[in-house]
């Protein structure tokens, strides 16, 4: 039977300290990373590029959407039948998505959703959503403010 486990790459020390200074400032230059973890700033440049093709990180900015103008944010609970990591790929296509999981529990798929109104969080819920095939039911827990967001947990 084959290993289905996902591949973690193995991160050596200087790789794991050049994730942690970008998840403490991401807009930190190379060549100070470099100062600290002990390369040039070509080396961090390179390994970062190596860190992101394989995906372990991405290097994006971390807004809030109700800033930025998006009224509604929520996140949906998704019951399915049949198989999840399909419909959870499908969801996961829809543009307002931007965050898909695949959960045990009462719900077998969760996806954060940004919407520009109350009223497209209600299209893309009847129209799109609950019309995948082997949807069964959904539950939103409509987000009122958002009180911490942070994403610098560091690494193991």
């Amino acid at each position: 039977m084959a290993d289905r486990t996902p591949r973690v790459p193995q991160l050596d020390d200087i790789s794991r300290a050049i994730v942690e200074h970008l998840q403490a400032d991401g807009r930190r230059s190379y060549a100070d990373i470099g100062k600290a973890v002990g390369l040039s700033e070509t080396a961090v440049r390179n390994r970062v590029q190596r860190l992101v093709d394989a995906g372990v990180m991405q290097i994006v900015a971390v807004t809030d959407p109700l800033q930025l103008g998006f009224a509604r944010q929520a996140m949906v609970g998704i019951r399915t039948s049949g198989d999840s990591t399909r419909i959870a790929a499908e969801v996961s296509a829809l543009p307002e998505v931007t965050y898909v999981v695949l959960t045990a529990g009462s719900f077998d798929v969760l996806a954060e959703v940004v919407c520009a109104s109350d009223d497209e969080l209600i299209d893309l819920l009847n129209k799109r959503v609950r019309a995948i095939d082997g949807v069964v039911a959904t539950e939103s827990f409509v987000y009122l403010r958002l009180v911490k967001q942070l994403y610098d947990w560091g690494t193991q």
